[in-house]
């Protein structure tokens, strides 16, 4: 009688452990949020700007996994995320009309610069447009760097040799490399050739080992760099955080939001701007 008791005892202490961790699970689950981001974002420092401020008035932990544009949208079309922020207009659209994304927002904006040693080999900084400018570099001697990956950074450079209806990659233009990596990796890698790369502003800005290198060329039309922010489907992806994610997306699109994306400043230069 003993020993069935104890039985009973045992799986009663069992189903009370297990039904603990369940809600622990669940509970869990409802405050936490998953961004899926491309990398400039994170590596000009702007999440760690602004995170604290969203967790100190919501109950909400919020962890970023940042790639590529590329990476960062097939990672969300995989379920892997709550919130995507990339900048690859194009690619957000396709993303929201094949049902994998909701509530597609314009979030911030910057641009694109071209970075290059400060003796300005190729006479850069004077030319007149960012297309003249791709095609003195890649008709000089001195190396351009690209990142040659799926990022919003290569997209956008991709665009630009598109429209001059040049294909860099062709085996007769020697100062063309590509690094297949992050930003930060590439700008390293243009600084120790002593070459050029396209970078967005705000990872350059926060960039610490410039050494001899700076902006060459900047303000073009060509180089708007527009941020969106995007709630992925619970349709596509039953395991995404409605709630936790609507909470987000309508705090970052609010005035609070928005104040802190325009008072994030690296060295007292504004990174991201709003219209």
């Amino acid at each position: 009688m003993n020993r069935i008791n104890t039985k009973k005892i045992i799986l009663i202490l069992g189903l009370l452990f297990l039904n603990t961790s369940l809600a622990y699970s669940d509970e869990t689950y409802d405050n936490k949020l998953i961004i899926q981001s491309t990398t400039s974002t994170r590596d000009s420092g702007f999440y760690n700007f602004i995170l604290p401020e969203f967790e100190k008035h919501y109950d909400i932990k919020v962890k970023v996994v940042a790639y590529g544009t590329g990476q960062a949208i097939n990672n969300a079309r995989n379920c892997n995320a709550d919130i995507l922020i990339v900048h690859s207009l194009y690619d957000e659209i396709d993303f929201v009309k094949n049902g994998y994304g909701i509530d597609r927002s314009d979030l911030m904006h910057n641009d694109f610069i071209i970075i290059g040693p400060e003796n300005d080999p190729l006479n850069i900084a004077s030319q007149k447009d960012v297309k003249t400018a791709f095609k003195k570099i890649l008709l000089g001697e001195s190396s351009f760097i690209s990142r040659g990956d799926d990022s919003g950074t290569y997209k956008a450079e991709t665009k630009i040799w598109e429209q001059i209806e040049v294909d860099p990659k062709d085996r007769k233009y020697k100062s063309y490399y590509e690094s297949g990596q992050g930003m930060g990796a590439t700008i390293n890698i243009a600084i120790g050739m002593n070459g050029y790369t396209y970078t967005d502003r705000a990872t350059w800005i926060n960039f610490k080992n410039k050494i001899n290198h700076k902006i060459l060329f900047e303000k073009d039309p060509l180089s708007f760099n527009q941020y969106g922010i995007i709630r992925v489907s619970n349709e596509k992806c039953p395991n995404v955080n409605v709630k936790a994610s609507k909470i987000f997306y309508n705090w970052m699109l609010s005035d609070i939001g928005k104040k802190l994306i325009v008072d994030y400043k690296v060295n007292n230069e504004q990174l991201f701007f709003i219209k």
